[in-house]
């Protein structure tokens, strides 16, 4: 089986919100390891919001803030690969763009060869382009690896069909396919990784991250949170 795990920049900051908290990576380290023994290839694509959170200031132009984007999402794939090597794993950062030795130049070949090498493979960088964010990045390159789910690792525990911070009433869906997800425009991912996802048929699965082992559940299928279908 091999999956793609999407992570928030804010999720490995944990209470500090920014930056880095090394023992909430740890703790993923040690469930993606468990996953790599037992034979799951396992993609990471990290947001870098604990850096960076699109433009800023009016005086920023929109596509020199969203490659600040992608460079933090660098920045957090050498972090938490590092943090997982020390971990016992091996691991690769592929990116869209050339990033001088930090990094190696994506393409599905590559990334087929270090699957099978059993390494974690982080997708860095986004899409390389201005104007998609890193659910686009985690779709696309679902679709290019053929990955068998994406794991989506979120501050809550599955889709609902309001928010649950200000609607108490909200429900959450167990499973909901990805045609009703874009008809209500529920925000699992952004508009653009909806369609993409939903085109090309790429299953996810949602789940808050602060659950005990929940990386390791939602792999197995047997988690608390909502399956999003492609039928």
């Amino acid at each position: 089986m091999r999956i793609l795990l999407k992570l928030s920049g804010e999720a490995l900051a944990g209470e500090k919100k920014t930056g880095f908290d090394e023992e909430t990576v740890k703790r993923v380290g040690l469930q993606v390891k468990k996953l790599v023994d037992d034979g799951v290839q396992v993609g990471i694509v990290i947001g870098g919001g604990n850096f960076w959170r699109g433009r800023t200031s009016e005086n920023i132009d929109r596509v020199k803030a969203d490659q600040i984007g992608m460079l933090a999402t660098i920045m957090n794939c050498i972090y938490v690969s590092e943090i997982f090597r020390s971990q016992g794993m091996t691991t690769n950062i592929l990116t869209p763009f050339e990033c001088g030795s930090f990094t190696k130049l994506f393409s599905k070949d590559r990334a087929n060869k270090y699957f099978e090498k059993n390494m974690v493979v982080f997708f860095a960088g986004g899409t390389g382009h201005p104007y998609f964010s890193t659910d686009t990045g985690v779709v696309l390159r679902a679709i290019e690896v053929e990955a068998d789910y994406i794991l989506l690792a979120k501050a809550i525990d599955g889709v609902y069909d309001s928010d649950p911070a200000t609607n108490p009433a909200a429900k959450r869906y167990d499973t909901i396919s990805i045609d009703d997800v874009v008809a209500q425009n529920l925000q699992v991912v952004d508009m653009t990784a909806s369609i993409l996802a939903r085109d090309n048929k790429v299953p996810m699965r949602v789940f808050a991250l602060s659950e005990d082992n929940s990386i390791v559940k939602a792999a197995s299928g047997d988690f608390n949170g909502t399956t999003v279908t492609t039928n």
